[in-house]
This record gives structure tokens, sequence and C-alpha cells, in this order.
């Protein structure tokens, strides 16, 4: 063990790879991923992946290396994941609905050398792209399409994964606390931006120092071989893509605990259901009302029907988009003592803690001393003002966005005590008691008027209304107050289409009167990544072209 006094932090240098080694060693036989069938224990896990480290070392691929994971979720996405903490190089999460204009930024941006990729779809696109790139690897998972073959130069090898006969050894050189782990955001607010994280932050921060249910971090590697080998095994089902950040927190989190992972190929309510029954599965994670209305649809679908079957689940857990008092009321109604908990975060400081929504419509996090909210001089607002400010994430941020020292200038501050701390543009309020009130990003802020309107706040809202499945809300132009609220929203199945008059009537009893829609409109189904994220530059064009034919 090294001491490092990085990021004003003294403490002992935790290494993804080493921690991931440490916990195969303390419950070897537990198992880690249920997948399609298939039980993977932990010593299988870290030997498949020892295997995989080597074929990536064959291929010219070693510590240091940026590796692109061009991938759906996979025994083979998982492995890799692993086998890069292994020989020290950084897997770069990619959004496999890319266009190829947009694969080719993420792969130039990032200073990939390398590509993993499955589906024929993807390696068509990956191969129009490659000339672009500096990637010199391509490892197949499965069958080359002939696409991919012909693209194969001088410059770039195109191989197949294939594990068989490669060593499961253990010798890959030492590894460090200060080696980076980089994750691209979902690229909401413009292009995907790569969070570089020291290996050491990204345990003490997004994964809670490997003890997210108590108040100290896990001090050495004995302490998380303990932690590991006495928690209680859980079970915990994996719908989202393991190219989200929330879905990276969860696999690496329920690892540290010695967890079983269920891990999905794609999230379809039903499955996520069969899977809940057929392997006890205790914990899911959504991402949102994407995927919460679809599974309390689902879970009211099989009420009705009496094949409804729940009983060892304790807790829907959601990370990384807005998940509506609505769907939750209605999950509470299908199963009473579910427990749910909305996590909130993000790519640039992990699991920041819970969010509570409120009487007033609100959503509040807990008093957290990590937790605070700054004016425009990124000076403390005092509590219980009415002033709304930045939410700021103080203690351990990353070091910057990768290749983008502006942006880094900006996010990543220090503050006039000296302490660090990351900006995101959230916007809040700060309460006497230390909790603080979300009014959302104020980059999607709408100004109407002169009045600032958050459009989370008024989703809430208009999510209140029973016949609305999504929604999201953006601001159009307006001639005399410069912008106005519209809503865009999809509508449940079978229900009658909601009026302007009855949407607003729902609003008018939880938020302010400048807040409510002045404009919705209703569209087959709102448009999301599939993590969730939603895509408010397509809503706001819709809004945009609605409000003008009207």
């Amino acid at each position: 063990m090294t001491e490092t006094t990085s990021t004003d932090f003294t403490a002992t240098d935790f290494n993804l790879g080493d921690i991931f080694e440490t916990i195969a060693d303390a419950v070897p036989d537990r198992i880690a991923i249920g997948y399609e069938g298939v039980d993977v224990s932990y010593r299988d896990l870290d030997e498949r992946s020892n295997a995989f480290g080597h074929l990536l070392r064959d291929h010219g691929i070693g510590a240091g290396d940026h590796v692109a994971l061009y991938l759906k979720n996979s025994l083979e996405h998982v492995y890799a994941m692993v086998a890069l903490l292994k020989i020290g190089a950084t897997a770069i999460n990619v959004n496999y609905r890319y266009t190829a204009t947009e694969l080719a930024y993420i792969l130039e941006n990032s200073d990939a050398v390398a590509v993993l990729v499955e589906l024929d779809e993807h390696q068509r696109t990956l191969a129009t792209v490659l000339p672009q790139t500096a990637v010199h690897t391509v490892l197949v998972i499965g069958d080359v399409t002939p696409e991919l073959a012909a693209a194969e130069k001088d410059r770039v090898s195109v191989g197949v994964v294939d594990l068989d006969g490669h060593s499961t050894a253990r010798d890959f050189p030492p590894r460090s606390g200060d080696q980076h782990y980089i994750l691209y955001t979902g690229g909401t607010t413009g292009y995907p931006k790569g969070v570089v994280w020291r290996h050491d932050d990204f345990f003490h921060k997004p994964l809670s120092g490997g003890n997210p249910y108590g108040p100290e971090p896990l001090a050495d590697h004995a302490a998380i071989a303990n932690n590991a080998s006495t928690f209680a095994p859980i079970s915990f089902l994996l719908a989202a893509p393991l190219m989200h950040g929330a879905a990276i927190y969860s696999l690496f989190m329920f690892f540290i605990n010695g967890g079983r992972l269920v891990l999905q190929r794609d999230f379809v309510p039903a499955a996520v259901l069969d899977s809940i029954e057929h392997h006890g599965v205790q914990i899911v994670l959504i991402v949102g009302d994407g995927m919460g209305a679809p599974l309390v649809e689902e879970m009211e679908r099989r009420q009705a029907l009496g094949t409804l079957e729940v009983s060892g689940l304790l807790s829907v857990t959601n990370g990384g988009a807005i998940w509506s008092t609505a769907v939750r009321d209605r999950m509470r109604a299908v199963k009473p003592d579910l427990w749910m908990r909305d996590n909130f975060g993000a790519s640039e400081t992990g699991n920041d803690g819970e969010l509570v929504m409120g009487d007033d419509g609100l959503l509040r996090s807990t008093s957290n001393p990590a937790l605070t909210v700054l004016d425009e001089a990124l000076e403390p607002i005092e509590p219980g003002s009415d002033e709304i400010g930045f939410i700021a994430r103080v203690g351990r941020v990353p070091v910057g966005y990768h290749k983008d020292e502006e942006k880094s200038a900006r996010t990543f501050v220090t503050l006039p005590d000296g302490r660090r701390a990351a900006v995101l543009g959230d916007m809040g309020r700060l309460e006497s008691d230390g909790s603080v009130v979300f009014l959302g990003r104020g980059s999607g802020c709408i100004n109407t008027g002169g009045e600032k309107v958050f459009a989370e706040e008024v989703e809430a809202a208009v999510q209140a209304h029973p016949a609305v499945h999504d929604v999201l809300v953006v601001g159009v132009p307006d001639p005399r107050f410069g912008q106005r609220v519209a809503a865009v929203v999809s509508v449940v199945d079978g229900a009658d289409v909601p009026t302007l008059d009855e949407i607003q009537m729902t609003c008018r009893e939880r938020i302010a009167g400048y807040k409510v829609p002045r404009a919705v409109t209703v569209v087959e189904q709102i448009r999301r990544s599939p993590a969730g994220k939603a895509d408010y530059k397509w809503a706001s064009a819709t809004a945009v072209e609605a409000v003008a034919t009207v």
C-alpha cells in the first residue's frame, strides 16, 4: 500500500482492479452474475477476466490505453470491464445507439486505441468511421461482418474474442489509485464529456467507500474482504445498459458487497418480472419513468390476471432520471411494502444521496455536509433564505473532463475556503434544516416574463395527471413574455387524451400559475436514450413546431 495526498486527501491507495481481486478471493464460490440462464461465480468471473486481460495484451493493449466498449449488456461486456482494470487500461463507455458521426466523435475525443464490438449493425457503423480515428485494434464478440473485415487495413487489426487457451493467471503489472477511470456523460447538454476520476476517488465517492449503508468508508483491503464475506448476499437486477453511469456504479457497488448481479440484455418489463420471480431478486435498478412506467404497467397487468409474483422484491431504486410521484404511487398500490429509493447524482459526482418528494411537489435531499448551495461568487448561501443558487458537491471530485480544460475549470472549482467542489449547473435552495431543494438544471430553465421556471418541477406536476404516461417540459418563443411553458406528453394506453385545461387544473394544485404549461403537445412516445435520458432537443423542436401550426 502507498499513501497519496492527491485532491487534498491522505488515504489508503485504492485501485478498482485490486479491490475486485480482493473480493474474488474473499467469496470465490458466491454467484457474481446471473445472465440468460448462466451463473458465474466470483472465481469464474476473475479467471475469465484474467483470460480477457491476456487476450487484450496479446493484441498490444496495455496500461494507460483507452478501449471503447461499443457493446450491449452481456457477460463479455463485464469480463472486458474487469479485464481492463486488471491490465491498467481504461474502459470508455459508448452509447450503442450513436450515429456514425457521434461514434466518430467519442472515439476521437476519448483517444481510444481499440474498440470491442458485437452486433452486426454496430460493426457496420464502426467500419465507416475507423479511418477518422486512431483506433489500431478492433475485437469482435462473435462473427466479423464483411464490412468490418473489408475495413481492415495495415493500421487496423480486426480479431475475434476467444478466451479459450489464454492464461488465467494474475500476472499483471502493479496498479495504483492514481490511475484513471473515464466515464462519458449522456450528452444531454451537448456532446458527451469524459469525466476523469482517480481510482481512489472513484472508490470513495461514487462507490461510497464500499460502505453505502454506514458512515465511514472501508479502511483497507482486509475490511473490504471482511465486508464482502459477512455482508448478507443480495440479488440485484440490472436492466439498465452498462454504458450508463448509474449502471456502472451499481455494478461495482454490488461487487464490493459480494452481491449477485442479475444482468439483462435489454430492458423488457416482462423479463424483469420473470427474473424477480425465478432468481429471487431483491433490488431492481431503474432509470426514471422511461423504465419505471412500463415496469409498473406490467406489474398492474399481471396483478389483474392474478399472475404477479414479486413477494421477494424489497426495493426499486432509481438513478439518472426523474422518477415521478405518479409512477411511484402506482408501484406502491401494487406492492405496499415496497421500499422505493430515488437516488440523485451525476457522472461527475456519483451518488449524492436520496431525493424525497415533499407534499409541495418539490424534490429535496436530506441534510448532507457534502452538499451545499453557492451564489455566483461561489460563496455559500445562507440556509433558510429564498435565494436560488448553484448546488455544489463538495469533497472528492474528478480530475476534470478529458481534453477540455475550459469546462473543467468551470465545473471543478476550488471554493474560497480551499475545498474542492463540482458545480454542474443544478439550481436549488438551501433550507434552514440543511436540506436542499432541487429545482432543475439552469440550462433547462425557462424564462417567462422574468420568472424562472425549472422544467423538472413542472414535469412532476404534469405527471400527476392519471392519463399522462411520460412528459418533457420546454420553453417555446412567446412575443410578450419571451418564452412560455410547453409540455410534450405521451398518454397511458387506453386512457382518454387529456385536454390542456385538464392538465392545467392538475398543475395548478401543485405549482404556481406562471409555471403551468400554456401549451400541450401529445405524441405517441417521448424520445429518450436507452438509459432513460430525456431528449430535450427533440422535445423543444416538437413543441415549437406544434405551437407554430396552431
